[in-house]
């Protein structure tokens, strides 16, 4: 087996123990809850920390025997793997604009492998590594400077670029250690896992402040963009890589990775999207089954009661109620007075006469007086 075709099955497994690895963190990290050290105690987080071991040391070994320029994109099938094996295993399925991206995804990688000659494999000198180091580091602080006076969107997505380029460097410096010891000189010593230590943690640090305030979805493509497509340039350029058929394979191999840059950012778009609405559904359902002290209640009307009108005036002094206030359904009917005919009322303080009813004291005609006697003397 040819060292390229190694780096490509390296790459292939490391992608695979990647994907694996996310899903079960994902599957230990819904299980657990709100307890944030549940994951510790349980056998598949571990499992998932080993798988994601596994994928790191394939990866680093597939950079020792084949091209930067092609592994580094390789890594990416990570995002595709995971795709149907969270079909299969946890049973999540995913939209069409998903599975185009990862169709995407796949035809631009298929074409950069197919369009990749095969190299020997060079490692950085002290002077490159340094010079790679210092603009790497130049462009960094450059990106945090310019980030400061951007708007929100815009600040994530150039600290997301300054994620991928390190990640991507930390990639080329791996490179470089990995070739020396696969050959059995190590030149570099401590001060390149120093730089590579230090780039992996500038790079968490940079993604981990483009989140904030702009969604997942804008940073986590940008760097998943960005990482190879650094890592990649620096392999054509530093160290000897080139694609098949001269200017027309690398332009060929552009479009292939113009076309996998696409459906890497559909895919993470999709992706995050279809986890957001997950969460806003749980929080929904959440939120109609529990009452405000957590447990299950049904859904109930409370009476609305009006609001006392000018309860304080407004220097809070308290107002005292209206003594004649305007007639209102309740008292209408009983401020009326009785349908007397139109004549005219008077009270008298004499005793009914023996034997009269009291009725004829409401009754008349028109135009004439009525007497009404008081009822204490009825």
């Amino acid at each position: 087996m040819s060292s390229l075709a190694l780096s490509v099955l390296l790459s292939l497994v490391s992608a695979l123990a990647y994907a694996a690895g996310a899903i079960v963190q994902e599957h230990v990290a819904s299980a657990a809850g709100s307890r944030p050290y549940a994951p510790l105690r349980s056998g598949l987080w571990w499992v998932a920390v080993g798988l994601n071991g596994v994928g790191a040391v394939l990866h680093v070994v597939a950079l020792a025997y084949g091209p930067l320029s092609l592994v580094q994109p390789l890594g990416a099938l990570t995002i595709v793997f995971a795709l149907p094996m969270a079909a299969l295993f946890v049973g999540r399925g995913a939209g069409r604009t998903a599975w185009r991206g990862a169709v995407m995804a796949t035809v631009g990688l298929a074409g950069l492998l197919a369009l990749t000659g095969s190299s020997g494999s060079h490692s950085l000198s002290g002077p490159e590594q340094f010079v790679l180091a210092a603009g790497t580091a130049g462009a960094l602080v450059a990106l945090l400077a310019l980030a400061k006076g951007l708007h929100r969107m815009a600040r994530s997505v150039v600290l997301a670029t300054g994620a991928g380029i390190a990640f991507g460097m930390a990639s080329v410096f791996t490179k470089t250690v990995a070739v020396e010891w696969t050959s059995g000189v190590v030149t570099s010593g401590a001060p390149t896992l120093l730089v590579i230590a230090g780039l992996a943690a500038a790079g968490l640090l940079l993604s981990q402040a483009a989140y904030r305030g702009a969604g997942l979805a804008a940073p986590l493509a940008t760097v998943t963009v960005v990482n190879p497509v650094i890592a990649a340039a620096v392999g054509l350029t530093m160290f000897g890589e080139q694609f098949r058929f001269g200017l027309t394979g690398t332009l060929l191999a552009l479009g292939s990775g113009v076309v996998a840059a696409a459906g890497l950012v559909l895919l993470t778009t999709e992706r995050v999207g279809a986890q957001q609405r997950t969460r806003q559904d749980d929080r929904s359902g959440r939120t109609a089954e529990e009452g405000p002290s957590g447990g299950a209640t049904a859904p109930s009307r409370a009476p609305v009661l009006p609001k006392p009108a000018n309860a304080l005036s407004e220097q809070g002094a308290a107002v005292l109620p209206d003594p004649f206030p305007a007639p209102t359904a309740l008292s209408l009917p009983l401020t009326l007075p009785p349908d007397h005919g139109g004549g005219r009322v008077e009270f008298d303080g004499r005793k009914p006469a023996a034997g009269q009813a009291r009725k004829s004291d409401l009754e008349g005609r028109a135009g004439s007086a009525q007497r009404l006697t008081p009822p204490a003397l009825r």
